[in-house]
């Protein structure tokens, strides 16, 4: 990737930030003036689009859980080995937080999703034939053409 001027960078993440194109410019320092001409252009660049797509696939990573993790935490509850804090009354209006493991029905529905991720539930028939093709031409010649 070419490398960008700090304006253009700045210009870049702003644009991220607010996704307004001439807001992002003035941010960046582009004169109010010329904003809008400068935003246009500067989104035309490759080099920023480039950089655009690259810093929101980062930002997508590190908010998105990945496909492994919500594996591994259906996994975890399915096991028994994540805890939920709930309130527990004490008396008096006195309340202690203790640690709940999931319920039956809650490692029951992971395991569902785990199944159905797996495609564990469905029936696999598989059937082969080996059907020879035969074309009968049993339309004859026409008596009548004359």
């Amino acid at each position: 990737m070419r490398k960008l001027t700090e304006k253009q960078k700045r210009f870049a993440d702003y644009y991220i930030e607010l996704g307004n194109a001439e807001e992002a410019a003035k941010k960046a320092g582009y004169s109010g003036a010329t904003a809008r001409g400068h935003a246009h252009k500067l989104l035309q660049n490759v080099a920023i689009k480039e950089y655009i797509e690259q810093r929101l696939a980062e930002k997508d990573k590190e908010r998105v859980a990945s496909q492994d993790e919500v594996l591994e935490f259906l996994t975890k509850v399915l096991r028994g080995e994540v805890t939920e804090e709930i309130p527990v009354g004490k008396g008096e209006g006195f309340f202690e937080l203790e640690d709940k493991t999931p319920s039956i029905r809650d490692r029951v529905k992971a395991a569902e999703l785990l199944g159905k991720r797996f495609a564990m539930w469905t029936e696999r028939q598989q059937i082969d034939a080996n059907f020879g093709v035969q074309i009968i031409d049993d339309i004859g010649e026409s008596d009548e053409a004359d």
